[in-house]
């Protein structure tokens, strides 16, 4: 088994044992920073998100830390392996060019296109929605953990848009 080395740029993970509130809150505090207090780019054009709140929080920060379970259930549970790995997201973003990282659009079946931002040896996908003026929209970041989704993204890489 090959031990991949972490490039340089990026950050230690989050630590999440014990869990608690507070470890919430600090997720939280680095969230804000990486998207509110300074707005992320990516590959010069404006990374946002919608801004409504849940739980006295931007919605999009339960899309990065928690995962829902069951799927389309609507109950949303945290997720300490995406949530770990959130000091990455805003890296990454800046990051997109490093060979490290697979940075793509793809057609999704709707007719959006969604920008995938993948560090793959590391199993962290970030995924936005591509606008006409460049923008992109934040919409998830997790962690890649089967083997059908490593795949799946495998997948949307090789039938990228040009």
């Amino acid at each position: 088994m090959t031990v991949m080395i972490p490039p340089a740029w990026l950050p230690a993970m989050f630590p999440m044992s014990p869990w608690s509130e507070q470890v919430m809150e600090a997720l939280y505090t680095i969230f804000h920073r990486d998207f509110v207090s300074q707005p992320a780019r990516y590959a010069g054009h404006q990374v946002w998100f919608f801004p409504e709140k849940e739980r006295g929080k931007e919605l999009i920060f339960w899309h990065l830390v928690e995962r829902e379970d069951p799927p389309r259930s609507g109950n949303r549970l945290p997720d300490f392996r995406r949530s770990e790995r959130l000091p990455w997201a805003r890296p990454m973003l800046d990051n997109c060019m490093q060979p490290e990282i697979k940075a793509w659009d793809y057609e999704e079946g709707d007719g959006d296109v969604h920008t995938y931002v993948w560090l793959e040896h590391f199993d962290y996908v970030i995924v936005m929605k591509r606008y006409r003026d460049g923008r992109r929209r934040l919409i998830t970041a997790y962690w890649v953990d089967y083997e059908s989704k490593r795949r799946a993204l495998l997948k949307k890489y090789s039938k990228r848009l040009p």
